[in-house]
This record gives structure tokens, C-alpha cells and sequence, in this order.
């Protein structure tokens, strides 16, 4: 199967080619399209805490084509039950032959010539990805066992110890070696309004002066204790400010990693006292409990000037998340980018802002689909868009997201 050089795809994608789900038509053939599923969790199959719901993409996307030869979990009783779930439904064909092993080297053991699948979707959590070692190298056994298979890989693409930063690095120059297909899980690049900042960016050969980002959680619906514990989760940033490191490195472009400056406000300080808790924050050593701000600044390597803030403050069950861009001229401020996405510009020759809505918008979706259509090489034309976040890039939002943290605890009070 032929695939065109990346250089021959566009960066980015023509806001207008992104259109909803149920206004897409079903890539048409016989052929099946054989997908291996590792995690049979909420990133992969949906919960009530957010959209994501990778197989409800899938689905929608292949139509009868989409066939689910394995799904990876450890946990089997979990995986067998979410099958049966769907074998209830109208996507019955998808997952009436899948099989669920613990491993991907069992599945291999057991895999039959027509299984070999096209695309293998990582969902696991990431503290088992994202190195060279053992047991936490789910990528390179893909590598090695499915050579030319295209990858999607869930962000971040790791959560370990700083060390092992190089790792994944490691994993990165692989995965490049290759010249696979992959794809790595930062879907707010694909959000109409962040595509058509880049447009707009683009049309007008603009070059970003500076970005700043805000996210607000609301801690009171986290009920996960190990989001509250850096020794499990390795922080707010790392673990949930991710997308919006990256959507600043989108915009701003690589980031001089010596020039990051941070603070914090820490759970022992008069300001950090939380009220609406709803785990048992006494029960985490004090050292692993997490910050309730991080604010942290940094040049590009262009000169540009970045920044974010992460704030655990919010009550209730709504974030509250804005990502604003400026060049010469121009503001773009992104607003509620999770939910209801609105886009705010004020350009040139105007001090009046204009806004921009995208009520059918699912950045999910348009994930999946420019992936699909990049495996199947069906867009030829050079208006075709290539993968927005490959494993390298998204190596370097993780990189910049443990230089926060740790300028913020060189910087912060002690007890």
C-alpha cells in the first residue's frame, strides 16, 4: 500500500473539511478494516465523565467495514463484559469475532493470517507506555510485531519519572525509523476554531508573538484519588494541563525548555486550603499531594513568549479553559475549547471582537477520520491534511509539561 510523503500533506486542515459525524459518508468498499483495541477503559469505550469514546468514532467512521480482531486488557472480565455490550447493538458486526487477550504477545501467539490488523489503538493508561523497558513498551512491540500497521497512541504519551524522559524519546526515533503512521491523542488541535487560527495565521504569514493559557479545573467532581497524588498521576500539569501545553507548542512552535520559569501555590499555603474535597486528601503523604495553581512562562525558539496556568480553585462539575494567541494585529482568544468551543477575533482595521460558534463540533471524530484517510490514502489531493500530532511532537509537550513542574518546585515555600 503506497502512502504519499508527509511534505506532501498540508500541516493543518482546511476548517471546512471538518464536518460532523453524522454528516460524514462511510469510506466506501468490502474490505474489512481490522483494528486491534488495547484498554478496554473509558478512553476506548465511553463513560459519563466526558466524550471521548474511541470505538463510537471507529464505528461511525468505517461503518460494516470496521472488524475488532483483539481486544488488550488484563483485566478480561472487564473486556468481555464491554463486548457483550456491544454485540447488543446495532455495531454487532464490528465485535461478534473479537477475541480479548491480557497481552498483545498472547494475542500474537493466537492471531490468525486474516487478523493481521491495520491500525492498533492504544488506550491504555500511561504509566504502562512510553519507554524501552519491559511491561511498559506496549509501541515498540507493536513496532516489531506488526511492522507498517499504523499507530494511535492515547496522551500523554507517558507519565513516569523525569528520567525517563529520554525514553520516550527513545520510542519517538523508533516509531520515525519506521516511517509508520501515528497518531497521538491531542484532539483539541482538531478543533474547527483551532484550525482556522492556524488559517488565518497561515493566510496572512503571521508569525505568533505570544500565547497564554488558562485551565480551570473543577476538583470537586474529581473522586480519583491517584489524580490527587503526583507519586501516581505526576501532577495537574502532566496529567491534565497536557492539551493545552500542547496547543500552546501548536501555535508557538518549540519551546526553549531552559528558559521555563514556574511557581505554585502548594496545599500547605493559607491560599491552597480546598473546602469541597471529595477524596481523603490525609491519606496521601504530604509530599505527593499536588499544587492548587502552577503558573509557568517560557520563550520559543522563535523568540515568542508562552504561558500557562493550571488552577485546582472550581467547584461543581464545568472547567473553565481559554487559550489566547496574538500576532501582529490579531487576538484569538478559544473558549469552553472541551464543550462548546467559541472563537473570539479581533483583527486589523477593527477594534470590535467578531465570534465564531461550532455547536456540531467533535474534534474526536476529526481525529479519527484524518487518520483513517491517511491509512487508506484516499485524499490525494494536496489540500489533504497530514497527521497534527505525531509521537515526536508529542514527546516535546510532555518534555515541557515536567519542566513546568519542576521549575515550580524549585520555586515553591516549604512547610
Amino acid at each position: 500500500m503506497a502512502h504519499h510523503p508527509a511534505s506532501r500533506r498540508r500541516p493543518s486542515i482546511d476548517p471546512s473539511r471538518l464536518i460532523p459525524m453524522d454528516k460524514v459518508f462511510q469510506i466506501p468498499g468490502s474490505d474489512d478494516f481490522n483494528v486491534v483495541f488495547v484498554g478496554a477503559g473509558n478512553i476506548m469505550f465511553g463513560s459519563d465523565e466526558g466524550p471521548w469514546n474511541h470505538s463510537f468514532r471507529f464505528e461511525h467512521k468505517l461503518g460494516p467495514r470496521l472488524k475488532v480482531v483483539a481486544l488488550i486488557d488484563p483485566a478480561i472480565d472487564r473486556a468481555s463484559s464491554v463486548l457483550v455490550k456491544k454485540r447488543e447493538t446495532f455495531v454487532r458486526s464490528a465485535y461478534e469475532h473479537t477475541r480479548v487477550f491480557k497481552t498483545l504477545d498472547d494475542f500474537v501467539k493466537n492471531m490468525l493470517p486474516r487478523d493481521r490488523p491495520r491500525a492498533v489503538i492504544v488506550g491504555s493508561p500511561p504509566m504502562f507506555r512510553g519507554t524501552t523497558r519491559p511491561g511498559r513498551d506496549i509501541e515498540l512491540q507493536i513496532l516489531r510485531h506488526f511492522p507498517g500497521v499504523a499507530l494511535f497512541v492515547e496522551k500523554p504519551i507517558a507519565t513516569g519519572p523525569e528520567d525517563e524522559i529520554e525514553e520516550a524519546f527513545k520510542v519517538s526515533q523508533a516509531i520515525a525509523d519506521t516511517n509508520v503512521v501515528c497518531s497521538v491523542g491531542y484532539m483539541l488541535r482538531y478543533l474547527k476554531g483551532v484550525q482556522m487560527i492556524k488559517q488565518i495565521i497561515e493566510d496572512n504569514n503571521l508569525q505568533v508573538m505570544s500565547t497564554i493559557a488558562r485551565y480551570a479545573c473543577a476538583y470537586e467532581a474529581i473522586a480519583k484519588p491517584d489524580w490527587w497524588d503526583k507519586s501516581k498521576s505526576y501532577g495537574p500539569v502532566i496529567e491534565q494541563g497536557t492539551h493545552f501545553c500542547d496547543l500552546s507548542r501548536y501555535f508557538g512552535g518549540d519551546v526553549d525548555i531552559s528558559s521555563v520559569t514556574a511557581h505554585s501555590l502548594e496545599w500547605y499555603e493559607n491560599a491552597g486550603h480546598l473546602t469541597k474535597q471529595t477524596i481523603d486528601e490525609s491519606k496521601i503523604a504530604p509530599e505527593n499531594r499536588i499544587p492548587r495553581v502552577t503558573s509557568a512562562t517560557w520563550k520559543y525558539e522563535n523568540g515568542a513568549v508562552g504561558s500557562f496556568t493550571h488552577v485546582v480553585a472550581l467547584q461543581g462539575r464545568n472547567y473553565s479553559c481559554e487559550l489566547e494567541v496574538y500576532a501582529d494585529g490579531y487576538q484569538f482568544k478559544l473558549v469552553n475549547p472541551y464543550v462548546q468551543p467559541v472563537l473570539h477575533i479581533r483583527r486589523p482595521g477593527s477594534d470590535l471582537e467578531e465570534t465564531h460558534h461550532f455547536p456540531d463540533d467533535d474534534p474526536f471524530f476529526s481525529e479519527i477520520s484524518n487518520l483513517i484517510d491517511v491509512i487508506e490514502d484516499i485524499e490525494e489531493d494536496p489540500e489533504s491534511a497530514t497527521i497534527l500530532s505525531s509521537y515526536e511532537d508529542a514527546c516535546k509537550t510532555y518534555e515541557l509539561t515536567w519542566a513546568i513542574r519542576r521549575a515550580s518546585e524549585k520555586t515553591r515555600k516549604n512547610v
